[in-house]
């Protein structure tokens, strides 16, 4: 785990940028050691550009055991800086945001989704925004598993649009820390506010006397 300071970005790419690098990746990589950061945290960013292709520094790490949970920055993105991965499972990592392993079919087939598809036809889960220092609830599976509850969201079309709910899954994992897959956990919608209709009751001073 490494806190790059604050002008790491800014120094990394000047010395890539000077040199154009056939791997400007690599070279970035390289600038973690020159800036401070501990040899395992390079390792880990190497270990992950191998595994997914993109530079990415753990800036934040829980243990909650077999598998943890790991907050990563990812200094290259234009966009979505921030990346949240399992950890230490099998596989060795998994990123929260690979929408392919996610129950999409569970999700299409629920009522409420469906609803909300049918009023905003744009509607789609995209990954989340992973800045966010609260880490995933973590709930035990029977004979010693664990699954990590993850948030999604809804959004009508396009990164910047409508946002029209939020999707929850599991990503379950057995007592070793291997990966049994994703489950939709449907979401009721928030219940509505029930007020009282005061037009229907007059004022205390205007209500008639119950019959004698």
């Amino acid at each position: 785990m490494w806190e790059p300071p604050q002008d790491f970005v800014t120094k990394a790419h000047a010395a890539c940028d000077k040199t154009n690098p056939p791997n400007y990746a690599e070279c970035f990589i390289g600038q973690m050691s020159q800036q401070g950061a501990p040899a395992d945290a390079v390792s880990f960013t190497r270990m992950l550009y191998k595994s997914n292709g993109q530079v990415g520094i753990m800036i934040a790490f829980n243990s909650v055991g077999p598998v943890d949970a790991a907050r990563v920055m990812y200094p290259l993105r234009a966009n979505d800086n921030y990346g949240l991965l399992l950890v230490n499972g099998d596989p060795p990592v998994l990123d929260v945001d690979d929408l392919k392993k996610l129950d999409r079919a569970a999700m299409e087939q629920n009522p409420m989704y469906q609803a909300v598809k049918q009023k905003y036809s744009g509607t789609d889960i995209w990954p989340g925004d992973r800045s966010n220092p609260i880490w995933p609830q973590v709930k035990p599976l029977p004979e010693g598993g664990q699954q990590f509850i993850i948030g999604y969201p809804l959004l009508n079309g396009c990164h910047a649009c409508q946002h029209t709910g939020l999707a929850l899954f599991s990503w379950d994992f057995d007592a070793k820390g291997k990966f049994l897959g994703t489950k939709y956990i449907p979401t009721p919608p928030p219940p509505k506010l029930m007020r009282p209709n005061r037009k229907s009751q007059p004022p205390p001073d205007q209500q008639q006397p119950p019959p004698q």
